[in-house]
């Protein structure tokens, strides 16, 4: 006799003598020696649904072999018929004699992976939340990166800076000061000429600050690129999405700074923040991005293959796709943004420290140098191991500074 069971990898066919006594126990039995399925993890049913079930205890509920004392005669089954198979777990699947030893993808009567799917094709949606609450930016820190891009830059070139910050309660990142690294812009790039030395000096004054690299900023240049209206282009994406790659944290937010037309027809300088979506972190990870293309439509994004969007396989991707808004405010840190700033276009020299600390000197030495831009220039002068990250952390708590640090600042500003 020989009974079909059809399972999630197709139609199969079990052998056994006719015999009026066989059991459901003798069909699950021969299920294991021919098939390859151990019998405690079978479930057998007539009914087709079966194969449809998305869990072990939904596939028992439509199970009506169950009973491995029952006799198949007396369950209607006989030569010919057809028995319904679910398990859990992986086999490989016994060909045609000279054919290869396939392992299934399981596809049908098992709930699928995120890997199962990525493994077929590469789907692309929109992300509706973002893994952050909100970015609230430092106002002065805001102010003094916006100011230079619009005041000396016109918006003509491109500018960026990292962030830092805090993430505070609900994944709300805080933004305390931006760092801007050596750089050159066009209207279109905005390449990163990163000095290695200098950034273990910034994230040593940071530790000190109580504060880690939390984004990006950058601006737009009023002439880029297609001069569409588009949010992001595909040169940014990939810039944006390599950041938030390293950055290595989930509440990493890219902001933007651009100019936009009022009611009134003048420009006012607008932020915006998002991050980078997990499908366009995955993308960019696993190689799918076509870093080779620059010609063409600057809104979307060239894939290396085909990704699926909607019931469409398409190679172009809609920028739009992979960004997820992310709300802004701002607030008072407890850092100044007086100081002159690093990498522009005039050198900050010891002599900009002497002039700050006339003007602040009512104030009390922790607040005078309370300022970023003020502790990276000190930290070229000091032990980054150890001076660094103490003088910082003296800032944080705005605590008396050592006489001895301060003999050293003052004299540092007095040889100038």
């Amino acid at each position: 006799m020989i009974v079909r069971v059809r399972s999630r990898d197709g139609l199969e066919r079990v052998t056994f003598p006719v015999t009026e006594s066989a059991t459901v126990a003798d069909l699950k039995s021969l299920i294991q020696s021919q098939i390859g399925v151990p019998t405690t993890v079978q479930t057998l049913s007539r009914d087709r649904n079966l194969l449809l079930a998305k869990s072990p205890s939904e596939a028992a509920v439509l199970s009506d072999l169950n009973d491995p004392s029952a006799l198949l005669s007396t369950l209607g089954i006989s030569h010919g018929s057809v028995v319904f198979l679910s398990y859990e777990g992986e086999r490989s699947v016994r060909g045609p004699v000279g054919a290869a030893t396939i392992t299934p993808a399981g596809s049908f009567g098992r709930k699928m992976t995120v890997d199962d799917l990525i493994a077929r094709q590469m789907r692309v949606c929109r992300q509706e939340n973002p893994h952050c609450e909100s970015a609230s930016f430092d106002r002065d820190a805001a102010h003094a990166f916006q100011l230079y891009v619009n005041e000396t830059l016109a918006f003509a070139i491109k500018r960026g800076g990292f962030m830092y910050g805090r993430i505070g309660e609900n994944s709300i990142v805080e933004v305390d000061f931006i760092y801007e690294p050596p750089q050159t812009g066009t209207e279109d790039a905005l390449v990163l000429l990163r000095d290695p030395e200098e950034e273990k000096l910034v994230e040593a004054i940071a530790t000190g600050l109580g504060m880690r690299r939390v984004g990006f900023v950058f601006t737009q240049a009023v002439g880029r690129e297609g001069k569409g209206e588009y949010t992001m282009s595909r040169r940014e994406v990939i810039q944006a999405a390599e950041l938030q790659t390293e950055g290595g944290i989930k509440e990493w937010v890219t902001a933007v700074v651009k100019l936009e037309v009022n009611e009134d027809g003048a420009a006012d300088v607008h932020f915006e923040a998002f991050q980078m979506s997990d499908i366009c972190i995955k993308l960019f990870k696993d190689g799918w991005f076509d870093m080779e293309a620059v010609d063409g439509d600057p809104k979307v994004s060239m894939m290396k293959k085909d990704v699926v969007i909607g019931v469409k396989d398409v190679r172009e991707v809609d920028n739009d796709f992979f960004l997820v808004p992310v709300k802004i405010s701002d607030h008072q840190g407890p850092l100044s943004s007086t100081f002159p700033i690093e990498n522009r276009m005039t050198t900050v020299t010891l002599r900009a420290l002497k002039t700050h600390l006339d003007r602040t000197k009512h104030l009390p030495f922790a607040k005078r140098i309370a300022d970023f831009h003020l502790l990276l220039l000190l930290s070229k002068y000091l032990d980054a191991n150890s001076d660094v990250p103490t003088l910082s952390e003296f800032v944080h708590r705005q605590t008396a500074i050592p006489e001895g640090y301060q003999i050293l600042i003052e004299s540092m500003a007095a040889a100038s």
